[in-house]
């Protein structure tokens, strides 16, 4: 039997390096869950290096391919990018009133990251006079918010100022992706209930092409599977962070979105939990109780490249002695142990293969134990610990971890704590 899938319709133009346009916006609604239709407005020879040349369709062609989609599917969402010049406009914006798509995420594109223009200047005045007033969100960076709202947007006070410009033009909400402020990377969504900011990270090897892109298209795919605007927005900044951060390099120039590295981190959670549920049925199988400190146990296992604690998964509750075994008190997850997840990220810090790590208790006989086993080992000792590192929660064991590495030309793999 099929399956029904919400249909994303991009209208955009195509890149021939793949790294933007139409080919990352199908790429991006495929792994989210919608089905991807396509209008193309213009084909563009370019590279990862920069637009060579750039080959409008007939408006008579445009027209068909409209016709052809909207005739057929219901379109749950639509997204435009590269939209060229006011016959363009025009035509898209008729036929998306005709049929009343129920969601148009607008991604006002202007120029390319290298600067080649995609939008005629004197096309502007005509989009915002046909698609403005039916777009859901507008999704402009900054410089296309300077170039809407008229002023420099330099912080995020001028941000909320812009924002608030270019929804009196139209649309009803606005998302200003702050990427190219200095400092904290931040958006904002300005809808009918006022700014959300939504922040995150410096990411990536530098300029990365196809953000914008895949960014409109995951947001309207998102709005397409039924999600509110503040939802699908939040959700689309999570999906082009991992696209971001795990950019491919196709060519010689810049690097490239990824829209893959989201199911690819999917996979690696599965597999991360799976792994550990694993591990928790060999300790079942053997009689370890007595390794067990009296606070109990938690064994960890990161995410290849973890940051933070969530990317992170270990056993909620912990894992404590249960006779001469073990039994655990909850199941697998991501964020479940704060303690021994710093550790991990800190030996992560110094050798990103060493992505596990348990806590167990102390004792001579585990020394031994470790040593007849060929660990290597390295200790810290609490007496040293500076007086700020002991007074703020939770920086303890990062700080033992380092000191215990400091000098070492091998990874250990038993770090004692003595208490």
């Amino acid at each position: 039997m099929a399956r029904d899938r919400p249909v994303v319709l991009t209208i955009a133009g195509s890149d021939s390096g793949g790294g933007a346009g139409v080919q990352v916006d199908l790429e991006t609604i495929t792994v989210l869950g919608g089905h991807g239709a396509s209008v193309i407005t213009a084909l563009t020879a370019q590279n990862t290096q920069g637009v060579k040349g750039v080959e409008p369709v007939s408006l008579d062609f445009l027209e068909e391919q409209l016709e052809a989609i909207l005739e057929d599917m219901e379109v749950a969402a639509a997204k435009t990018g590269m939209l060229w010049d006011g016959g363009v406009i025009r035509k898209v914006a008729e036929k998306l009133r005709r049929y009343e798509v129920p969601h148009l995420v607008l991604d006002p594109v202007t120029v390319a990251k290298g600067g080649e223009r995609l939008l005629k200047e004197e096309a502007q005045e005509v989009l915002l006079k046909e698609l403005f007033p039916l777009a859901e969100v507008v999704t402009p960076n900054v410089p296309e918010a300077k170039a809407l709202a008229g002023f420099e947007v330099r912080s995020q006070e001028a941000m909320v100022e812009a924002a608030s410009r270019i929804k009196a033009l139209g649309p009803k909400a606005v998302l200003i992706k702050g990427g190219h402020l200095e400092g904290e990377p931040v958006d904002l969504l300005h809808d009918e209930e006022g700014p959300l900011w939504l922040r995150g990270e410096r990411l990536g090897p530098g300029e990365v092409h196809g953000t914008g892109c895949a960014f409109a298209a995951a947001l309207a795919t998102m709005l397409a599977k039924g999600l509110p605007l503040r939802e699908a927005a939040l959700r689309a900044k999570a999906f082009i962070s991992e696209g971001i951060r795990r950019a491919k390099r196709p060519g010689k120039g810049r690097a490239a979105v990824d829209p893959f590295a989201w199911v690819e981190g999917e996979a690696e959670r599965y597999r991360v939990i799976e792994a550990l549920r694993e591990a928790y049925g060999v300790l079942c199988q053997r009689e370890v109780g007595w390794l067990m400190p009296e606070v109990g146990s938690n064994l960890v296992y990161a995410l290849p490249g973890a940051r933070s604690q969530d990317e992170v998964a270990g056993f909620e509750g912990r894992i404590v002695r249960f006779r001469r075994g073990v039994a655990r008190v909850g199941d697998v997850a991501f964020g479940a142990s704060q303690h021994m997840a710093s550790v991990v990220l800190e030996v992560m810090a110094h050798e990103p293969s060493l992505r596990s790590a348990m806590n167990i208790r102390f004792s001579e006989e585990v020394l031994q134990r470790a040593q007849r086993a060929g660990l290597r080992m390295a200790s810290f000792s609490r007496q040293e610990e500076p007086k700020e590192v002991r007074e703020r929660e939770g920086a303890t064991l990062p700080w033992g971890v380092r000191e215990a590495l400091k000098g070492r030309a091998g990874w250990p793999l038993h770090v004692p704590s003595p208490p």
